[in-house]
């Protein structure tokens, strides 16, 4: 089978387009044929060698993927050959850059019919991102003000809607440009910033009359942390999930407890440890997409090969939505 794989940290052009060995399904596993594949900073990250855990060499990136079951273990039950699923991969034998992996067969969830596979590996890594920043670590509740940053992109895009959704009185979205800006406008952003521009801090107050923000989703890092903290209302929560600038910040903890906020870590493969709350919360995501309450936004389709090429756009920030890869 044809798959990407790097054997050394570096920039896109370590990636490499090769053949390996098709991978065989044991006990729980199934393997699956990729039909959509979903490409995440965190896979950038992997590549450079930056990712919160270990990356082993040699690596084939990808945890997000969809596609139908061909063949299934001993211990499997429940899904079928043929069935179409989608998931996030925890194994360490094959992932998700390739044409054919073995994924865990508790893991996987059923595609509605109506859901075509391209939107729903939109929604494993950075939905349930979006869902479980605001719902779970950021306790959103009915009424309060959330500021979602790079709100144009897959994670973003998401987290306005969501926001909606679950509630929010209001929602402010930042992002760089003014074509994303009214990408964020159309998801159901009440109020749009551009983060580029200098004072976008005193923009959030305005737009919260003085008050700042309940619930802010965080994963630029360095100077937009800082900013952000600042923005943040007493009781307020302060979700971090990723450091895409590459510039840790400092933190003061005691600044902390005049006004009872909140900083918090997220991280998804946490949640996955949850199989449940995991599985819940991708069904109902699955479920808003099938209902047309959440839109999906796909930022470009690219063949497997071009893998590197679309890592180049991903972090040269020149994309919007969800970037998708097809074997």
């Amino acid at each position: 089978m044809k798959a990407i794989q790097f054997t050394k940290y570096g920039g896109p052009e370590v990636l490499q387009y090769i053949d390996l060995e098709m991978p065989e399904p044991r006990n729980f596993e199934v393997l699956l044929k990729i039909e959509a594949i979903g490409v995440n900073y965190a896979d950038t990250a992997r590549r450079e060698g930056q990712y919160v855990v270990d990356t082993p060499l040699p690596y084939v990136p990808g945890s997000e993927v969809a596609g139908t079951i061909t063949k299934v273990g001993s211990e499997v039950k429940g899904v079928h050959v043929g069935d179409r699923v989608v998931t996030l991969l925890g194994s360490k034998r094959a992932s998700g850059y390739a044409e054919y992996t073995v994924a865990d067969s508790r893991a996987l969830i059923p595609i509605p019919e109506s859901v075509d596979m391209n939107a729903a590996v939109a929604l494993p890594l950075q939905g349930l991102s979006a869902y479980h920043i605001i719902k779970t670590m950021g306790r959103l509740e009915k009424g309060e003000t959330v500021l979602v940053h790079a709100a144009a992109g897959g994670v973003g895009t998401i987290a306005v809607q969501l926001a909606k959704l679950f509630g929010a009185g209001k929602v402010i979205a930042t992002a760089s440009t003014e074509e994303k800006l009214t990408l964020a406008k159309e998801m159901g952003a009440d109020v749009c910033i551009n983060y580029t521009e200098e004072g976008w801090e005193k923009s959030v107050f305005e737009a919260t009359k003085g008050l700042g923000v309940d619930v802010a989703l965080e994963m630029a890092g360095g100077d937009i942390f800082r900013k952000t903290l600042d923005c943040l209302a007493p009781f307020g929560r302060l979700v971090i999930y990723g450091v895409a600038s590459g510039e840790q910040a400092r933190l003061y903890p005691s600044g902390l407890m005049a006004e009872n906020k909140s900083v918090i870590g997220f991280f998804l493969p946490g949640i996955m440890k949850k199989q449940e709350l995991y599985r819940n919360s991708l069904r109902k995501l699955l479920s808003f997409v099938d209902e047309g309450k959440l839109q999906l936004t796909i930022g470009g389709v690219f063949p497997l090969k071009n893998a590197a090429e679309v890592h180049r756009l991903l972090q040269d920030r020149k994309t919007k939505g969800k970037l998708i890869l097809v074997p």
